[in-house]
């Protein structure tokens, strides 16, 4: 029999409606290799509507996300017209904080060899052959989202004098801190992942100690699964010299929004990079993470292969295995067919790529 999903999409801004158009037909067809139908419900959300109305995301349409949708699938949000940002702050971090969509979870993978800029190098100074220039980073992060530098709690003194000051309160709560350290130590457990990595600064933050006494409280329950603790600047160090040691790694929300930055460049750039937020139980929120880029908008340069990814995380966490499964593999495929967007050297364009994609799963 065949099931329906609901899935609310919001396009937003710059280029995220045309990476939204251009991947939905991928993940539709494959959301039908598990025996699932999608119904889209296409919602107007972004700088255009907030310009033209006013309205960020109205109570009705928060609640109908909240109680009525399995998924929500987001573009991107941030427009120049828009200068502080209001409408995406509402929308974007509005839904993760409201939704309590706590886990972001972000695959960090090489498709292929020949996007990463950690190249290998023969002896002789000269490139290596294609085998051991092959490397196999594969790795997630779990960054906290509901906490950290993000709440906005601060204070604002002497605004505009000389004497400014500007504190951000940076805040972390044991019973947040724990379930996403429980996330990453599980999802490790379900996945035949054997180390967990936790990263922070509490060499110089006392309040990141409390990360360091639950990572090691909650890791001692996973006997099987190694777990070990790396300052966040070492760490950073550590992905560029030797990504492929790095199996789940698990950090609070701002460590984790530019470790997976960072991670997302090992392996060919934002244009390949998916995110999930998650809450289990309720409709996840999935977006690829390259940004508006509002300059791009209308060109049919934007690379769709993240919003695909990102149909494939989605598809995954709603039950359709054999489909996110085909769309990785599609992607892979496209990849090695040399069926690329300018960003990874390639000459299509947004349209052809996704189409290609979605042709590819027949």
């Amino acid at each position: 029999m065949t099931r329906t999903l609901r899935v609310a999409t919001i396009g937003g801004d710059g280029v995220g409606p045309e990476v939204v158009r251009a991947a939905l037909p991928a993940v539709e067809r494959a959301a039908a290799l598990d025996g699932a139908a999608i119904t889209w419900n296409h919602l107007p959300y972004g700088a255009d509507h907030y310009l033209a109305t006013g309205e960020t995301l109205p109570q009705p349409v928060f609640e109908y996300l909240r109680n009525d949708v399995d998924a929500i699938f987001l573009g991107a949000l941030g427009d120049p017209r828009v200068p502080g940002n209001e409408h995406a702050r509402d929308i974007l971090l509005g839904l993760r904080f409201r939704l309590d969509l706590y886990v972001n979870f972000r695959p960090v993978r090489l498709l292929h060899p020949d996007l990463t800029p950690l190249r290998a190098v023969g002896r002789s100074g000269g490139q290596a052959d294609d085998e051991s220039r092959r490397r196999l980073i594969d790795f997630v992060i779990f960054r906290e989202n509901t906490e950290g530098s993000y709440t906005g709690k601060g204070t604002a003194t002497g605004v505009g004098t000389p004497e400014e000051e500007q504190t951000a309160h940076e805040v972390h709560t044991a019973p947040k801190v724990s379930r996403i350290i429980r996330a990453a130590f599980a999802w490790a457990a379900a996945h035949g992942r054997t180390l967990v990595t936790m990263a922070d600064k509490s060499n110089a933050v006392p309040a990141h100690r409390l990360w360091r006494r639950l990572f090691d409280q909650i890791g001692s329950e996973y006997p099987a699964i190694e777990r070990e603790h790396r300052y966040v600047d070492a760490i950073a160090m550590e992905f560029v010299r030797n990504p492929e040691r790095f199996q789940v790694v698990v950090t609070n929300n701002l460590y984790g929004d530019i470790l997976s930055d960072l991670g997302a460049a090992l392996v060919g750039g934002l244009g390949l990079a998916a995110s999930a937020n998650l809450h289990p139980g309720r409709a996840g929120l999935f977006e690829p993470v390259h940004g508006s880029a509002p300059t791009l908008a209308g060109k049919g340069v934007a690379n769709p292969m993240a919003a695909v990814l990102t149909g494939a995380l989605m598809l995954a966490e709603l039950g359709c295995p054999r489909g996110a499964v085909a769309l990785e593999r599609a992607v892979v495929r496209g990849l090695e067919a040399g069926v690329r967007t300018p960003d990874i050297s390639g000459t299509r364009s947004t349209h052809d790529v996704a189409e290609w994609i979605a042709s590819a799963l027949n």
